[in-house]
This record gives structure tokens, sequence and C-alpha cells, in this order.
């Protein structure tokens, strides 16, 4: 029998009312009946410091969320888009754990308020890709509000792609892994 693949699940929104924290949620549904061993990491529990190229990075709550994400052998990114790019909650991250992300699958799931935005992810993922060296699962959910009501998914179109995204990470971690 497989060892379970270990998933660490970013939400990344600072937003009490977020919508991609939604998508992460259905997603670790998702991850976790594909025997996947989830650890859901929602940066608006964790307080890290802006990143500084200094001392930021000697700072306790780095240490524990990069042990995290090294641990992990594929990771899923859920996040806003703000200004046609991914919040800057989840650069931060990235900036401040740099390597622990090297040769880790990732996988994106992004909450936005219109439609114009679904290619932002690009930026991220070519820095992860050219940086880290990460494998990007070509397969993005991108949603926007419509797709929600009642600060739940609403279209089923988006659950299943999210449960697509999720077996594709698995599969991918799986292998590559």
């Amino acid at each position: 029998m497989q060892d379970a693949v270990r998933i660490a699940l970013v939400s990344g929104s600072l937003n009490p009312e977020s919508l991609s924290r939604r998508m992460a949620q259905h997603a670790e549904k998702s991850l976790k009946t594909l025997g996947a061993n989830v650890d859901f990491i929602d940066l608006q529990e964790i307080p890290l410091p802006l990143c500084d190229g200094d001392s930021a990075y000697s700072h306790p709550e780095v240490g524990k969320i990069r042990s995290r994400i090294e641990a992990a052998e594929g990771i899923l990114i859920a996040a806003p888009v703000y200004n046609f790019y991914l919040n800057a909650a989840v650069k931060n991250l990235i900036e401040l754990t740099g390597s622990a992300w090297e040769d880790k699958v990732v996988g994106f799931l992004n909450a936005a308020g219109g439609y114009s935005s679904y290619m932002s992810v690009m930026s991220i993922a070519n820095s992860l890709m050219l940086d880290f060296r990460c494998v990007i699962v070509p397969r993005f959910v991108y949603a926007v509000g419509s797709a929600f009501r009642d600060g739940a998914i609403s279209d089923g179109k988006v659950a299943e792609r999210i449960d697509e995204l999720a077996n594709e990470l698995v599969r991918f971690a799986r292998k590559l892994g």
C-alpha cells in the first residue's frame, strides 16, 4: 500500500469572508477522500512578518511554516486575485519560505471579482518553476463571485473542477515524489 501523499493546502486570503477559503475547504475534503495527508495552512491564523530580506527570516512563525512547506510533496494555493495578481499574503509566504518550495508539485485555486484575471497565477507559477523547480499542475481553478451563494460554492462545475485539480495534484505528487 502506498503512503499517503503529503499536501500543504495554503489558504492565502486574509479576508474573514474569503471565497478562496471556501474553495480550499472543498479541496481539503477532496484531497482527504483521495487518501492525502492534508496540512491546512490558513494565513489568516499565522502572524507572519512582512519579508524584509533580513530579520523577518528569524521570526519564529517563519521557521514553523517553512517546516510545514518543506514536509509537503505537493502544495495547493487557494488565494484571491487582487489587481490582476495573487494577493500579497501568498507572495510574502513564498518570499519568507523560499527554498522550502524546491521540487514541489503546485496547484492553484483562485477567487476573483471578474473574469479578466484568469491568467493572474502565471507570474507566481513562472517564478516557482524557474526559482524552485516546482512542477505546476496545468489545471487551475478560477471562480468569480457568482459561483458562490451564502458563503458556499453553488456552481457545480466549479466544485467539479476543484475535485479534478485535487486528483491531478495527488497524481502528480505520487508520481514525482
